[in-house]
């Protein structure tokens, strides 16, 4: 699994480490990594920049897919926030095979014109306590042509941070992973 962070996170997030801990614990490989430098982090235009995100993401699913350890195993993507646009704007990329997608909390919206072209079995989690992203990922669902659902944990807000909220997310997106992947139940 690839871990792709929002507006504000990296990949020391105690959320996405959390979520990544729980599908290891399922068997799955997990990889965290920031999609910008410090440097460029600093300019908040670039956070928002869904293209320039998702072509990292493309640059690190590459190496990914270089590394023996994962050849021949499904590849998904985890994304959180404007992280969740990158990936399903890469997971529209036509020579780009991605198993599936999951988002927390995401953005899928901010993908709008890519939505369409993309082909990964796609669930998106939101917090019943954050109706505006919630709308948003509805409006979003609408637009996929991939199979795709929309997941509520009640009572959570946008960053999950309620009591057992975290755990309904690692849940969700493991059965949804697992259920996914074909062949070999591990996946970087």
């Amino acid at each position: 699994m690839v871990f792709v962070h929002g507006s504000g996170s990296s990949r020391h997030s105690p959320r996405n480490r959390y979520v990544a801990g729980a599908l290891n614990e399922a068997g799955l490989g997990t990889l965290l990594f920031d999609l910008l430098t410090p440097s460029e982090e600093a300019d908040r235009a670039n956070v928002f920049d869904i293209p320039l995100l998702a072509e990292r993401l493309l640059e690190r699913t590459a190496w990914v897919r270089g590394q023996p350890a994962a050849k021949g195993l499904p590849i998904g993507y985890f994304g959180a926030s404007t992280g969740a646009a990158a990936a399903l704007w890469a997971a529209a990329e036509p020579d780009n095979e991605i198993t599936a997608v999951v988002s927390r909390g995401g953005r899928p919206d901010l993908a709008g014109p890519r939505l369409a072209a993309v082909r990964a079995p796609t669930l998106l989690i939101v917090g019943g306590r954050d109706p505006v992203v919630v709308e948003l990922n509805e409006e979003a669902q609408r637009r996929l042509s991939a199979d795709s659902r929309i997941t509520v944990v009640p009572g959570a807000t946008h960053l999950f941070e309620e009591p057992g909220a975290l755990d309904a997310v690692a849940g969700h997106a493991r059965d949804w992973f697992t259920t996914h992947f074909t062949g070999p139940r591990a996946a970087v």
